[in-house]
């Protein structure tokens, strides 16, 4: 049941980054230049969709992230957090995009840290 929620919890978080990517893109597309923090600019992004969707998805990340964090400690579940740039890096590989491999050897690294913590015991509820 852990392991299902820390998943699903990156999941969203990847998803969320992924689509607020998108809804950046079609605000700069409109803006007509990188994104500035002056009235324009922030009226614009808060009229896209896709920030509000992507803002949505990263607070369900949270709640099931809540569940988590009363179900293990944190030096347990957060490194899993590092998951969702491994997902942000297939996505881009699956999109076309040139990914290099000391990139590629980074995201091994994760993995196989992931993998050493995930071996650990994971506490519970009052741990640190």
């Amino acid at each position: 049941m852990l392991l299902a929620l820390i998943l699903s919890s990156v999941a969203l978080a990847a998803a969320a980054q992924i689509v607020l990517k998108h809804g950046m893109n079609q605000a700069t597309h409109r803006l007509g230049h990188p994104f500035r923090f002056d009235g324009t600019d922030v009226r614009t992004v808060v009229r896209t969709p896709a920030v509000w969707f992507g803002l949505i998805l990263f607070g369900l990340s949270a709640i099931v992230w809540l569940a988590v964090l009363s179900r293990a400690a944190l030096s347990y579940a957060y490194p899993f957090a590092a998951l969702t740039y491994v997902v942000i890096v297939a996505y881009d590989t699956v999109r076309g995009e040139a990914v290099s491999g000391l990139r590629w050897a980074g995201v091994a690294f994760i993995v196989a840290g992931i993998i050493l913590v995930s071996r650990t015991p994971h506490g519970g509820p009052g741990s640190a």
